[in-house]
């Protein structure tokens, strides 16, 4: 489990290429390299991946086929740069809100507005999940904890201030960038009850 506060970038050194899989190779920061045990669960843009091997700040990760696919990891090349984050630890600060990993889908920026103390971020809003994002819901962008700000039939939007410009890889986003997007899952569950519940309803 992760809370969605970025901990820091790290990049991408190496990608091997295998039957329906990849191994990336990613050096994080100093700062969390150390006591990470082989097996340990690293949100990598927000995907719970899984460490395979250490030496100093380098990381193996295994990606299988269905992860590359669903999430932006199967776009990603030599030097790129990721957002990172740490598990959850019991006694841990939340700062943000509860994410598992387990990516939902991969999105598409679809127009970015720079303002003078902020910047905010739109996004293509699939069809299939308009009804789980809300304006001021919670929601999990490349492994960032964000509030959503304004949905429309097509689009939402996250208002992101300089810090976290400075800390995630959102400072460099481009329009046509695809980033992963994990549902808060209370939301989901919420949704999934009430429309099971008003179905039996329509049944009786």
């Amino acid at each position: 489990m992760f809370t969605g506060i970025v901990q820091g970038q790290g990049q991408i050194k190496s990608i091997f290429e295998g039957q329906n899989q990849r191994r990336f190779t990613i050096a994080l920061p100093e700062a969390m390299s150390h006591k990470v045990d082989i097996g340990a669960s690293i949100a990598i843009n927000g995907t719970c991946l899984t460490v395979t091997a250490q030496n100093g700040n380098l990381f193996n990760f295994d990606v299988i086929g269905q992860t590359l696919t669903l999430t932006n990891l199967g776009l990603l090349t030599q030097d790129d740069w990721v957002n990172v984050e740490r598990s959850l630890k019991y006694g841990d600060e939340i700062g943000g809100h509860i994410i598992s990993g387990h990516v939902s889908t991969a999105i598409t920026i679809s127009r970015i507005e720079h303002l003078d103390d902020n910047t905010t971020i739109w996004f293509d809003l699939p069809s299939i999940h308009k009804k789980h994002i809300l304006p001021q819901g919670f929601i999990g962008l490349n492994g960032c904890s964000l509030t959503v700000g304004a949905v429309t039939d097509s689009e939402f939007c996250v208002c992101l201030i300089p810090e976290t410009l400075r800390v995630t890889g959102f400072g460099k986003a481009c329009v046509g960038n695809q980033v992963n997007m994990e549902i808060d899952h209370q939301t989901q569950t919420i949704v999934a009850t009430v429309e099971r519940v008003l179905a039996q309803h329509t049944l009786n």
